[in-house]
């Protein structure tokens, strides 16, 4: 029972923080491209890098960090739907390279963040 009351703790958390940072990135800079989404998925990637290793390779701590961190926090974090969703719509409404565009920056940004994270991690 210990984890699933530490996902939808973490999971709560971690969709209000998506929320109020991507709504506060989308106030900022508006514009067609879905700049909160790709910072978010970004993030979330150096974040599931770093945190992973440490857990794991580092630290070495209890699995409930991981029901809280990973799969909760950043299960409700990362935005992969919507960034699904916003590239689906850029090509719909006739913005097919910010569509392409989102799906290769996505991509390569966030294996590049998981890399960076888990690097860190090991030092």
């Amino acid at each position: 029972m210990t984890k699933y009351l530490l996902v939808l703790i973490g999971g709560g958390g971690g969709s209000l923080v998506r929320f109020v940072a991507g709504s506060a990135i989308m106030t900022r800079f508006g514009g067609r491209f879905p700049l909160g989404t790709l910072l978010i998925n970004v993030s979330g990637s150096f974040l599931i890098g770093l945190l992973m290793t440490l857990l794991t390779e580092r630290l070495r701590l209890d699995a409930n960090w991981r029901f809280l961190l990973i799969v909760g926090f950043l299960g409700g974090y990362t935005t992969f739907s919507s960034f699904e969703w916003e590239t689906f719509a850029s090509v719909r409404d006739g913005g097919h390279w910010a569509g392409m565009l989102n799906v290769v920056l996505s991509v390569s940004l966030g294996y590049l963040a998981v890399w960076v994270g888990a690097t860190l991690a090991r030092r």
